[in-house]
């Protein structure tokens, strides 16, 4: 069984929604980030990065989210085309619009325009005007396919929504942004979507944008 170390964020909600997308069974260790639980050296042998998440499958352990996600939708067989075809590229493409600007941008957003607001207003606008072009970014790609890498679901959804799903944080209106706005209730919508936001389970519901 794997083993999933996490906490509710966007984050470790990537993994948890591939889990239970993918049927895999696992075993969820909390690991709470307020309490600095991460520093911990038995977390820190699997995790030298000190980030959540990370995974324990037998004697292999991986760190880094997007390795995590290739490395589930390789054993599952599932949510990530056959290697070398254009879909394959396509997915690996978007993850890794992601994991280098879509992610550690909207993490910004988060600290300046949440949790510290009016520390800087130069941070503020320069992370929240970041935030509105890459979700424009995304409206325009989703507006000519179904799911972000084209016609299925793949790890490319699972590594964007989760922060998506952060909309108010960001201050981001998903009505401005239609077809984001139809991507995101759609996943919403999936049982194991819901499952995984709820991860390590603790009452989490997912927002639910204003009409």
């Amino acid at each position: 069984m794997i083993e999933l170390y996490t906490w509710g964020t966007p984050n470790g909600r990537k993994v948890s929604i591939a889990l239970e997308e993918m049927g895999l069974a696992y075993q969820v260790h909390a690991i709470n980030i307020g309490k600095d639980d991460q520093f911990a050296p038995e977390f820190l042998a699997i995790s030298p990065n000190n980030k959540i998440p990370a995974i324990r499958d037998g004697e292999l352990s991986v760190f880094e989210s997007g390795a995590i996600l290739t490395y589930l939708a390789r054993k599952s067989g599932q949510f990530l085309a056959a290697e070398g075809s254009g879909d394959y590229w396509k997915t690996l493409e978007w993850l890794m619009w992601q994991m280098g600007g879509y992610g550690p941008m909207m993490g910004q957003a988060h600290h300046f325009l949440q949790f510290n607001p009016g520390l800087s207003e130069y941070a503020e606008k320069r992370y929240g005007t970041e935030a509105q072009r890459l979700t424009s970014v995304l409206d325009t790609q989703l507006s000519s396919s179904e799911f972000v890498a084209g016609a299925h679901l793949s790890i490319a959804d699972f590594a964007i929504w989760p922060w998506t799903s952060r909309f108010d944080y960001q201050r981001i209106d998903l009505n401005e942004y239609p077809n984001v706005k139809r991507w995101y209730l759609q996943l919403a919508a999936r049982p194991g979507f819901q499952r995984g936001y709820d991860q390590p389970a603790s009452g989490h519901t997912i927002p639910v944008p204003t009409a």
